[in-house]
């Protein structure tokens, strides 16, 4: 089940831009999300990230009520997460910022866990969609960049998933969490 996991915590860490928000988490021991948070978004300002104006993977936001099992188990699982995320316009030089985060993480003990991912994206001339993860202390971080023609947009995010957190999800759960559950429990 640990690649069905990693599999949820990577779509989960794809739906944060668009998750609603939570209720904060109680801060764990050691390297914890305030922690995690503050590291990444001092790495990203530092490598001239355009401001954001979405909430960071994990912060607090004013919304509504989960209304179904999904959306409660995504809230919980948005409280295990911290990061950075930039929807918008292209961003001049998005990718050379983006390499220099990875190089700034890399700095700060972030090291590179598997295999990158990198894929052209639209016709010629649409660019490059990459995918990095990297492990620290006990966090999984998902770093991505997305040229998005079909946004007119640059999605730019570096979230960060606290593992002891993530494990304590049910199986069920994390079906729900990848998308792979459906009412009449059938899956898909």
């Amino acid at each position: 089940m640990q690649g069905k996991r990693g599999a949820a915590s990577a779509v989960l860490a794809v739906m944060i831009p668009f998750a609603a928000g939570c209720q904060a988490a109680e801060e764990p021991a050691g390297f914890g999300r305030e922690a995690v948070r503050t590291e990444i978004r001092a790495v990203v300002a530092d490598a001239g990230m355009p401001e954001s104006k979405l909430p960071g993977p994990g912060d607090e936001t004013r919304t509504a009520a989960p209304s179904n099992d999904q959306e409660r188990v995504v809230a919980r699982a948005v409280a295990c997460s911290a990061g950075w995320q930039y929807i918008g316009p292209y961003v001049d030089g998005a990718r050379g910022k983006y390499d220099k985060v990875l190089t700034g993480l890399s700095g700060a003990g972030w090291k590179e866990s598997g295999k990158r991912f990198e894929q052209p994206v639209g016709g010629k001339g649409g660019g490059t969609a990459v995918q990095v993860v990297l492990k620290k202390e006990g966090w999984t971080l998902y770093a991505r960049h997305n040229p998005s023609r079909a946004l007119g947009a640059d999605v730019l995010s570096f979230t960060a998933m606290e593992d002891a957190c993530m494990e304590q999800f049910t199986e069920r759960e994390v079906d729900l969490l990848s998308g792979d559950w459906r009412e009449d429990g059938s899956g898909r």
